[in-house]
């Protein structure tokens, strides 16, 4: 089976339109106003309707009010719901969408509160002081094999672009790649280009 591939903070429909072409198989929608790549409901909304009904819609948030989380439910038809910040296992299991959680890995220990969420997937991103992701910072990848003991499906991401991805499936066999500005030209805009090397790259690996 070949890794799935998303393509995260995507601002505009010309750009989900590329990933969705080249062969994304889950686009991701930013609604923390604080990010660049930060996307507006009625923007998402109409990025989500030029999808295709296999790509699965991410709504990626960071310490949400759970209003906002329903909101983009009803109103992007999110099909998977990604948790960015703080949020505890009981926040994130309220909404009755499959949804994974988010990790800033930073040392061994950054994985300790995995197995306290039921989600149906884990994130493991680079930790940064500053930012909730999106930083193109890179952890240790050895964390990420720890991390499959605990059963769910690992989403890699962090420092990933076109140029190492196939190497970071091959030591990790990770179920997912997440990458946003390892395939941008500028903050909140894809370089198309380097979207399709990405997703070649990343699909041709055996996970």
């Amino acid at each position: 089976m070949s890794v799935k591939v998303k393509i995260c903070g995507i601002t505009n429909v010309t750009d989900a339109v590329t990933a969705a072409t080249a062969g994304a198989d889950l686009i991701g929608l930013m609604f923390y106003e604080r990010s660049p790549r930060h996307v507006s409901m009625s923007m998402a909304a109409d990025i989500a309707r030029t999808l295709p009904p296999a790509v699965l819609k991410v709504g990626v948030f960071v310490n949400p009010d759970a209003g906002l989380v329903w909101r983009a439910i009803q109103e992007c038809n999110l099909t998977l719901l990604q948790f960015h910040g703080e949020e505890s296992p009981d926040f994130c299991a309220q909404f009755g969408v499959r949804s994974m959680k988010a990790f800033r890995i930073q040392n061994s220990a950054s994985l300790r509160a995995l197995p306290d969420y039921a989600t149906e997937a884990y994130l493991l991103d680079a930790y940064s002081p500053a930012a909730h992701g999106g930083t193109g910072a890179q952890f240790n990848w050895e964390l990420a094999v720890s991390a499959k003991q605990h059963g769910k499906p690992i989403f890699l991401a962090g420092g990933l672009t076109p140029e190492n991805v196939a190497a970071a499936v091959r030591q990790v066999r990770p179920f997912g790649v997440d990458v946003s500005s390892g395939v941008e030209s500028a903050p909140g805009k894809k370089d198309p280009a380097k979207v399709q090397a990405f997703i070649q790259n990343a699909h041709r690996q055996k996970c």
